[in-house]
């Protein structure tokens, strides 16, 4: 067994609920996505965010095959680091997305991310990032062990701004840190959580920047 299978049979296994989970979630973060966008998502594993978005693009990357068989027919795939974005022109997107992908990379490759990520950002386009908040997860962190580094949400906010990506929404606790957390994932319970102002188990953050400027 590869490394990568290994990790999607332990860390990132198929789980059924994941497509309701992400439903309610899309549907959240679409105030966030302007009508017709056209949305990147970089490490897209099983594709449950870019299959549900509404957009007039949509393009998936992802390091693992699987994400061809994973992405719908309406996806564009690429097979490739986050750290090379050659395929994509400049400003061609108004929206990158990624989630729980920025702690498995070292600080090295997420500077050349967050480079590439601007460069193909329209001006004012958003990165959307939903990640573990290592404040309100630090016991947990370290059970995934291809965790190689640590955010918290005033920190990646900060290294976003010091990227030129301006942080415009931060919120410190958002979701629970995994699907294998013991709230229970149906549509509804999820639509209350992302509303409740009480986020029982929150260990993951949400940060929306925006691309401003030269």
């Amino acid at each position: 067994m590869s490394v990568e299978g290994g990790y999607y049979q332990t860390r990132y296994e198929p789980d059924a609920r994941r497509g309701a989970v992400w439903a309610s979630l899309c549907a959240w973060l679409e105030r966030e996505i302007p009508p017709g966008a056209r949305v990147l998502e970089l490490g897209a594993g099983y594709c449950d965010f870019i299959n549900q978005v509404r957009a007039s693009r949509k393009v998936a990357v992802d390091l693992s095959e699987q994400v061809r068989r994973r992405a719908a027919a309406d996806v564009e795939v690429h097979v490739g680091s986050c750290t090379d974005l050659s395929f994509a022109a400049d400003s061609s997107f108004d929206i990158a997305f990624a989630s729980n992908l920025f702690e498995h990379l070292t600080p090295a490759e997420l500077d050349r991310t967050l480079v590439e990520t601007r460069r193909v950002l329209c001006d004012r386009g958003r990165l959307i990032v939903l990640q573990p908040n290592f404040r309100y997860c630090f016991r947990e962190y370290f059970d995934d062990y291809t965790h190689v580094a640590v955010y918290t949400d005033k920190g990646l906010a900060d290294r976003l701004t010091a990227a030129g990506l301006e942080p415009v929404r931060v919120l410190p606790r958002f979701l629970p840190f995994t699907m294998k957390s013991r709230l229970p994932a149906a549509a509804p319970l999820v639509w209350l959580y992302l509303r409740s102002p009480l986020k029982p188990f929150a260990g993951q953050m949400l940060i929306v920047a925006e691309k401003r400027g030269a």
